[in-house]
């Protein structure tokens, strides 16, 4: 009622609510299993009672308890599920709610059935007491498999769309950088022929052909993207990326330092390569560019400064940025998160240095996020320990 009219946000609400309901009954089931059952033994054992029973107030009282249990038992893990339903399709929410309401419908038909003398058997002539225990015992291990199907369910969804996203972006990335790496090569070929272009461009200044010498010099700008080559490291793609990374910077008055060489004897792919300088570089300027937000152009210049070559046997990356060293330290992660509050980029960065058996780091202090990146370059150098 609370979202008429807008349906994603009432699958969305619905979702959330069935969860909740779902995982609350069961685990309250479980707990009644359990502490009824608990009770009956020690009314059997401690005060010698053949056949224990319970009455109705203390049934109640048992049922209160397992509620009380039970709800606090979910609400403690309410962060964790906060995280699972934030930001996702409403395709996504109803896949999630559809199982769980079957999975309702049979445990209210099952305690219905109950209510009505259907309970679990031992199977033998063992007595009433008996017969009562084995139930109790049958519905806890009922309600506990149940729960811990609607719990792998429920989180495994979670990270197949955690891992879906990250291929998607990875992706796009991975596009996005073959598209920089082809125009970087026109602007190197363009380069290599400038003594042709200077040819034809003296020609036209001779003959006094000042439009077309305008046309001329308005298409090689525009063909070329030319402007300072500061990036040189060994690999065109990554100078390609570098390149535009840059450019972002300039183009938001950020300080930008690089000196990064690629080694050339290494059996890290470029792309990996390329996933890991630009998860890392736009967390950077979106951080830098938070501050400037939020400094309304007080203060000192943000700045970005980049490193990586090699070192011993092993690639290291060193990024370090201007952050808000007031409030809470947000600094290189981006504000666009995955569910557990972390950047899906640094994700990314994380799986790529874990693909080569390396390391990362991270730290955030007086007023500049610092995150480093270490990964052996060969591939038989597994132990970072050993080879640094």
């Amino acid at each position: 009622m609370r979202f008429k009219g807008q349906a994603e946000k009432t699958v969305r609400a619905a979702s959330i609510l069935i969860t909740v309901i779902t995982l609350t009954l069961l685990a309250c089931i479980f707990f009644d299993s359990l502490f009824s059952c608990l009770l009956l033994v020690w009314k059997h054992t401690a005060q010698r009672v053949d056949v224990p029973v319970m009455g109705d107030r203390v049934i109640t009282l048992v049922s209160g308890i397992s509620f009380g249990v039970a709800g606090m038992a979910v609400y403690g893990m309410r962060k964790r599920l906060r995280c699972v339903f934030w930001g996702k399709t409403g395709k996504w929410y109803a896949v999630l709610a559809i199982p769980q309401l079957v999975l309702a419908a049979l445990i209210y038909a099952a305690d219905l059935g109950a209510s009505h003398g259907v309970l679990f058997r031992s199977g033998g002539d063992m007595g009433a007491y008996y017969d009562h225990i084995f139930s109790l015992v049958g519905w806890g291990v009922l309600s506990a498999l149940s729960l811990f199907a609607v719990g792998v369910y429920v989180f495994g969804m979670d990270r197949i769309h955690l891992e879906q996203k990250k291929a998607e972006q990875y992706q796009v990335q991975v596009a996005v950088y073959k598209m920089l790496e082809e125009q970087y090569s026109q602007a190197e070929r363009l380069r290599h022929d400038l003594k042709n272009h200077v040819l034809a461009l003296r020609g036209l200044w001779e003959e006094q052909a000042w439009e077309k010498l305008g046309d001329y010099l308005k298409r090689m700008e525009g063909s070329a993207q030319l402007g300072a080559n500061e990036e040189a490291t060994g690999n065109r793609a990554v100078d390609a990326l570098l390149c535009q990374k840059r450019k972002m910077a300039e183009e938001k008055g950020i300080d930008w330092e690089c000196d990064v060489q690629i080694p050339k004897q290494s059996h890290i792919n470029e792309f990996d390569l390329c996933v890991l300088f630009g998860n890392v570089l736009d967390n950077a300027v979106e951080a830098c560019g938070r501050l400037q937000r939020e400094a309304h152009g007080q203060g000192e210049k943000p700045f970005i400064r980049v490193q990586a070559g090699a070192v011993k046997k092993c690639f290291l990356l060193v990024v370090k940025n201007s952050m808000n060293a007031v409030g809470k330290p947000t600094g290189g992660i981006s504000e666009r998160k995955n569910p557990r509050g972390q950047g899906i980029g640094l994700l990314n960065v994380r799986d790529v240095v874990q693909e080569y058996n390396g390391v990362m780091n991270t730290e955030m202090q007086n007023g500049i996020f610092d995150i480093s990146v270490l990964m052996p370059l060969g591939k038989a150098a597994h132990d970072m320990e050993r080879v640094v």
